[in-house]
């Protein structure tokens, strides 16, 4: 059996990508803070908001892949994912 497919847009995903975009340059701000030695508590601050915006992210897409299999319910359509599938995805995230 296949690996299924739920197919989304950038334009679907916008608030996801604007969120690791943002995750991307805190990185490399995290990254350049350790490189210049700077303190553990602004650096650990810094990568808990990294981890936070990456996390709210995978949430995003994970919603939105449940609006697609829910709309081609409504269409009378086989959804590309199944309930169970899709809530392993969302579990791997909690």
């Amino acid at each position: 059996m296949g690996v299924a497919r739920v197919e989304m847009s950038a334009v679907q995903l916008k608030d996801a990508l604007t969120r690791l975009k943002r995750a991307q340059g805190q990185l490399g701000a995290v990254i350049a803070m350790i490189e210049d030695g700077a303190d553990c508590r602004r650096v650990l601050t810094q990568l808990a908001a990294v981890s936070s915006a990456v996390d709210r992210a995978g949430f995003k897409i994970i919603s939105t892949g449940m609006r697609e299999c829910q709309a081609a319910r409504g269409r009378g359509e086989e959804p590309p994912m199944s309930e169970e599938e899709l809530e392993k995805l969302f579990m791997s995230f909690s």
